[in-house]
């Protein structure tokens, strides 16, 4: 049981998980949710997450197999498929009743960022537009989090594109350690179609419009903090990159960069009070 458990851990892709989900919190904790706001709204993205970590890892077990991923618990024999089912199942059903809390607009929106999600995981990964449920599921989460408020209203569109513009930059990150082994089991996505220096610079320079976004999309002059803000979306992908360059073998170091750039991003929205 202890082994299954952690299986699911390792399953559920728990870095990129924890970071959304605390991204999620802090963005409800400054857009004035309650306690009990910011817990409901941590639920659902965490559901969600869930929801489409485990997706990913059982449409992915035949490729994985093939290219000797023995860090995916599902061909190391963790957890077998039909748990795995079961488990996205509960979990993708989870979403969407936990959303309730904050009415059925925030519901309907965490619910279009699930489906988005798992639509990337099959059929949309392998094709051109397979940045698109990368936005529009990024776009949803600032979205649902304002839903959520009492009054539903209605979320600021810097925000939304602020985010969308995040999610898309993560995919070409997120990608980049894995363009090798999805060219030999037929991934064709838009960062293999624009190579590994196309994607770096998609990515870097989504990021920073992210956080051009997020800085100057307010009402007001942009403060000291956030043109720092702007200096971490070009520093820190720099040296996420160069350090997985420096790395022996596959390296998540561009991704880590994009949760870091994200984190610093929601910490200035907090911080500046201005996130609605």
């Amino acid at each position: 049981m202890s082994t299954r458990v952690l299986g699911l851990v390792k399953a559920s892709h728990p870095e990129p998980a924890a970071a959304v989900t605390v991204v999620a919190a802090l963005l409800a904790a400054g857009a004035g949710h309650s306690a009990a706001g910011v817990a409901a709204v941590a639920l659902t993205v965490l559901a969600s997450q869930l929801a489409v970590g485990w997706s990913n890892d059982l449409i992915d077990a035949e490729r994985d197999a093939a290219v000797g991923r023995t860090d995916k618990p599902v061909t190391t024999g963790a957890v077998s498929r039909p748990v795995l089912a079961r488990a996205v199942v509960v979990a993708a059903v989870a979403t969407p009743l936990l959303a309730l809390a904050g009415g059925p607009a925030a519901a309907a929106c965490a619910t279009l960022g699930l489906v988005s999600a798992l639509l990337y995981n099959r059929p949309l990964k392998s094709t051109a537009v397979s940045v698109l449920p990368y936005a529009v599921s990024f776009g949803a989460l600032p979205a649902f989090v304002v839903l959520a408020l009492p009054g539903s209203p209605a979320p600021p569109a810097w925000l939304v594109a602020a985010a969308a513009l995040l999610g898309a930059g993560a995919h070409f990150a997120n990608v980049l350690p894995d363009l090798a082994d999805d060219a030999r089991t037929g991934v064709r996505g838009l960062p293999h179609r624009l190579g590994p220096a196309g994607s770096r610079l998609a990515a870097a320079g989504l990021l920073l419009a992210s956080t051009v976004a997020l800085v100057f999309g307010p009402p007001g002059p942009p403060s000291w903090a956030g043109l720092s803000a702007v200096a971490a979306a070009v520093a820190v992908p720099a040296l996420g990159w160069y350090a997985g360059r420096a790395a022996a073998g596959r390296s998540a170091s561009a991704f880590r960069a994009v949760l870091v750039v994200a984190l610093i991003d929601v910490l200035l929205l907090v911080t500046s009070g201005r996130v609605v």
